[in-house]
């Protein structure tokens, strides 16, 4: 069996200690490729640094996330624009709204989500989102821009039936799922009955939400296992199918990472 970590920030310097000791547990345990979303133009050298150093592993994504679009937000999108005439990436991200922290940029997040939006249209990638108690933003951008010319996944998804009915009609989204789905209280595994595993990529959004039985402690790449046990538990598949689902749908969706299924 071999996993996909559609999205994992193992580049931050929560991992600076022991990072090659992880990356090397991670091929160990089945773990070939992860995915890399960069957060501001504070993060992009690690990144690259990291891809630089693994790269048939570890794959960059670029794009500005939501909580870092604050008044220097212009010039930190013309950077992270310039960056992607110079290497290949393999999705815009993270982008989307993040409403939870602060409110005080709504209008500037929407700006900066649908400017990078427009920009996985022209670059033809898909794109990762983020997206905290802004589901109807969120969606409201996507429609603006054109629901119909985009693809990409709703990172760490913990919204709705009715959030959920709603991304279902996007078609072109899946459903990026981490250490959540294992919370008992999180209600997620109940939601995603109304889903298939086709719908569904896995990710560990490391270091954050790390899965029972390490929840509260730094998410490390080899947890994603446990997320791909819930998953084959929900859907009542073996863990070898659930395996080989998700990575089909990560690879299709992702499809300038060129791993065999």
């Amino acid at each position: 069996m071999k996993i996909i970590d559609t999205h994992c920030h193992l580049y931050l310097e929560e991992f600076d200690a022991d990072r090659d000791n992880l990356v090397d547990e991670a091929l160990t345990s089945g773990i070939d490729t992860i995915l890399l979303p960069n957060v501001d133009v504070t993060t992009i050298e690690a990144m690259h640094q990291l891809c630089n150093r693994q790269p048939d592993f570890a794959y960059p994504m670029m794009g500005l996330h939501p909580t870092s679009v604050k008044k220097d937000y212009t010039a930190q999108l013309k950077e992270i624009e310039n960056w992607l005439t110079k290497r290949s990436y393999c999705a815009i991200g993270e982008i989307g709204i993040d409403l939870y922290w602060d409110k005080t940029f709504l209008h500037e997040q929407k700006e900066v989500f649908e400017k990078q939006l427009q920009w996985s249209i022209e670059l033809d990638l898909p794109v990762a989102i983020h997206t905290r108690e802004a589901f109807p933003e969120v969606f409201e951008c996507i429609s603006k821009v054109g629901s119909d010319k985009l693809k990409g996944v709703f990172h760490s998804f913990s919204g709705t039936k009715s959030d959920l009915d709603k991304i279902k009609q996007l078609k072109n989204f899946k459903l990026g799922i981490n250490g959540v789905v294992t919370f008992k209280n999180s209600g997620l595994a109940d939601i995603l009955q109304q889903a298939t595993i086709e719908d569904i990529v896995l990710e560990t959004d490391a270091p954050y939400l790390s899965p029972v039985p390490y929840r509260g402690k730094r998410n490390e790449p080899t947890y994603i296992w446990k997320t791909a046990e819930k998953i084959a538990a929900i859907y009542n598949v073996n863990i070898e199918d659930a395996v080989f689902i998700t990575r089909k749908n990560a690879l299709k969706l992702f499809n300038r990472v060129t791993k065999a299924i």
